[in-house]
């Protein structure tokens, strides 16, 4: 996929190995795996991190593969999901640490640049989000509300 805001094409990550069963050598079973993933997120790891972290130290290459549900399906099961879902929170995290940057460099149009960036794919993300109601209809973002929204 290009780049928006590059004008240059970018090259593709790396992508999992299409296969559709656990492997042989796993020794985790599906609800064990769902266990770890529930004692995870009531740590407050994030469903990016709770992947990590299964794939790093428990050697689960994929919840998915494993318990035919992702990682935020389960935690929706236990009601462990955030309010905000985890792409538009960590944009918002961006947004108060260029923010807080800017203020102390007014002179830095990158910055600037890049706050605007980021705020514009806040917006986008939103608007998805409400067309497939992950967010209520009347949810709106602003920079001033930013702070409150996180915790």
């Amino acid at each position: 996929m290009a780049r928006m805001y590059s004008g240059k094409h970018g090259k593709s990550g790396s992508t999992k190995p299409v296969r559709k069963i656990p492997p042989s050598w796993l020794k985790y079973k599906p609800f064990e795996v769902e266990k770890l993933v529930v004692k995870l997120a009531k740590e407050g790891k994030s469903s990016a991190a709770i992947g990590l972290i299964l794939r790093d130290m428990y050697g689960i290459p994929s919840v998915k593969s494993v318990t035919n549900k992702r990682v935020l399906k389960i935690l929706k099961e236990n009601n462990l999901v955030q309010a905000i879902p985890e792409e538009i929170a960590n944009l918002i995290r961006r947004v108060l640490q260029i923010g807080k940057h800017v203020l102390t460099n007014k002179k830095d149009e990158t910055a600037k640049r890049g706050l605007q960036l980021t705020e514009s794919k806040i917006r986008r993300l939103t608007k998805y989000y409400k067309r497939t109601n992950v967010l209520p209809k009347d949810w709106t973002y602003s920079r001033e509300q930013a702070k409150f929204l996180l915790k």
